[in-house]
């Protein structure tokens, strides 16, 4: 039986709300073309994508820096309370095929730099113009598009 990919949503925990709109239209993308969502689990980008992903019939992946399950936000389908902190980053970016970055800081940054350390393909949406090496996207249907080829392909280099 064939996996489904999974694509990680990151960005702002305090995200603005032009910011979470987009992360909403990233998380209906992402479940209307058959992926899994997978993020923080927690507030602002990463409630927004799996509302977005778990309203279009999605499924979303949360993986939580405490122990405590119930701190996922209420879009999270399958919550994974690790008790590491922000070094779920890691695990987060290792289990994507491949990575959409919206506006953040430095938990985004730090995913953004895992990608690049494990190889993982990164479509910037609307922001990180100062890091080269992004892929890029305008809309989030792009950016969805492009991570799902992206993370095709870098699959079957992988295998």
């Amino acid at each position: 039986m064939k996996r489904q990919q999974v694509v990680a949503v990151i960005g702002a925990g305090d995200a603005p709300r032009a910011v979470c709109k987009l992360a909403e239209a990233v998380g209906r993308e992402i479940a209307r073309r058959g992926a899994v969502l997978i993020n923080g689990g927690r507030t602002g980008v990463m409630e927004s994508a799996a509302a977005g992903a778990r309203k279009t019939g999605g499924h979303t992946i949360g993986i939580l820096p405490g122990y405590d399950r119930r701190a996922a936000n209420p879009h999270i389908e399958f919550a994974i309370a690790t008790g590491i902190g922000e070094a779920r980053n890691a695990v987060i970016v290792a289990s994507a095929d491949a990575v959409i970055a919206l506006a953040g800081e430095g938990g985004t940054l730090a995913e953004i730099g895992f990608a690049k350390k494990f190889g993982k393909p990164i479509v910037a949406l609307d922001s990180w113009p100062e890091i080269d090496g992004l892929h890029r996207a305008e809309t989030p249907a792009a950016a969805v598009a492009l991570a799902l080829k992206l993370g095709a392909s870098n699959s079957r280099r992988r295998n």
